[in-house]
């Protein structure tokens, strides 16, 4: 549980870092200015980001297949739910169906054969 945490947490900041400056006017700033400030933020993800997958995830009985397969839904949700509340975009059904495709491809990576 610790893992999904953590990940939640590092997603959090990886999401504002890559996409918090879409919706606000930083014309005046520079690209370079953005970047540091981006690398800034991004910095705190890593330090959630790196005991959730080298600590804790390998700890918990994770596979580093897995890992990566948690870290990719999470992100998914937390972008989700940025894009909804934070840029204002509107969600289509499309996206339901896709996010559907994805949860199917979730079960096959935890799925276990019975006579496994």
């Amino acid at each position: 549980m610790r893992t999904i945490f953590l990940l939640l947490v590092s997603n959090c900041f990886m999401t504002f870092a890559w996409y918090g400056h879409l919706k606000k006017d930083l014309t005046n700033i520079s690209i370079v200015k953005l970047i540091l400030i981006s690398w800034g933020i991004a910095f705190f993800e890593y330090c959630f980001m790196v005991p959730a997958n080298n600590k804790y995830g390998l700890m918990e009985g994770f596979s580093p297949f897995q890992l990566k397969t948690i870290q990719e839904v999470i992100s998914l949700f937390v972008f989700f739910l940025f894009a909804i509340f934070v840029l204002k975009e509107s969600f289509r059904w499309n996206y339901l169906v896709a996010f559907a495709f994805i949860a199917a491809g979730v079960f096959f990576m935890f799925y276990r054969h019975p006579s496994q």
